[in-house]
């Protein structure tokens, strides 16, 4: 089995990314009183849409570009991402005084990839697959000797998105069941691997959307599912819309993960609008699906009192986001 990571290595992560991710909040859903029971579980939201590039992101990426040495930074970092990690990465190498190029699908949202050229990156489009991906950023990396900043199927990354599980359980340690977006696997497997060393009787959730389920079918399987291009591509969830997950994450998945569930595109809409009206948090359908397992997948979920769903970014197309709440 691979070498799983340990807390130290997220407290680690969390002290190289300070003063550079913020540390955000626990926002309360607001439910409507006169249609909740007394004693009704309680929902919170981890919102990491609030951070500098509005995804959780960019605390793996910065603590993974971080760690390289000087002269790894001055060469210059090379990364595939369908928009919130390539982002992350080009901020982050930015602040370190590095250049970044990042491989992005040619259906990669405008909002991400002008965001990513605004922070001085340089962007080079694919075919919207995993394999053109991961080919072309291994080509680039050979030949200008650029360092590879994988999205989600490394060490530092896991450690890096794991510092969201340690906040959450310092901040709420009677916390019962944690929701986590599932794409690659970097986020949920972090966070899954913080919160059992901190709280092991907590439960980890992962959700993803129906049309792009091969994390649950990968859990079912006992192997890493992928699902072609076409399929994920579906989902309005293009932050989810990874083939398979990490052969990484899933090695913690396997161990820390407690189930899997889906949620409907309808659903996830149905999220980000109450997370707007209901919490004043924008959500991009990505950071959505966690918040919508609670408000519409609940009898599929563990029971608990204190929930926390993570939104995992809200750098949502406008024009979408106008379609969403009309």
């Amino acid at each position: 089995m691979a070498d799983l990571i340990s807390l130290p290595e997220i407290e680690r992560a969390a002290e190289r990314i300070a003063g550079v991710a913020v540390r955000t909040p626990l926002v309360p859903f607001r439910h409507d009183p006169a249609a909740t029971p007394a004693g009704a579980p309680s929902l919170l939201v981890k919102a990491e849409s609030l951070q500098p590039i509005g995804a959780f992101k960019i605390r793996g990426a910065y603590s993974a570009i971080a760690s390289l040495t000087a002269e790894e930074r001055a060469r210059g970092v090379v990364t595939h991402s369908s928009g919130n990690h390539a982002q992350a990465v080009a901020y982050a190498a930015r602040a370190l005084g590095g250049k970044a190029v990042l491989v992005m699908p040619n259906t990669a949202p405008r909002v991400k990839v002008d965001a990513c050229v605004a922070l001085g990156a340089e962007v080079v489009y694919v075919e919207p697959t995993l394999r053109a991906r991961e080919e072309t950023a291994a080509k680039l990396a050979a030949a200008h000797g650029f360092a590879v900043i994988p999205p989600f199927d490394d060490a530092r990354i896991i450690a890096g998105q794991g510092t969201v599980g340690l906040e959450i359980v310092q901040d709420r340690p009677d916390v019962d069941v944690v929701l986590v977006p599932v794409g690659g696997g970097g986020l949920v497997s972090g966070v899954a691997a913080a919160v059992k060393a901190l709280r092991p009787e907590a439960l980890v959730v992962g959700v993803e959307p129906e049309l792009a389920a091969d994390a649950r079918d990968s859990m079912a399987a006992g192997h890493p599912v992928a699902w072609e291009s076409e399929r994920t591509g579906r989902t309005i969830a293009d932050a989810l819309r990874v083939q398979r997950v990490g052969e990484l994450p899933f090695a913690h998945m396997r161990v820390h993960v407690d189930r899997v569930v889906t949620v409907t595109e309808d659903q996830i809409r149905l999220a980000m609008r109450r997370l707007v009206r209901e919490t004043r948090l924008v959500a991009e359908p990505a950071g959505a699906v966690a918040t919508a397992a609670f408000l519409y997948r609940r009898a599929e979920l563990p029971e608990g009192r204190t929930y926390v769903s993570i939104l995992s970014g809200g750098n949502v197309d406008p024009a979408l986001f106008r379609d969403v709440l009309r």
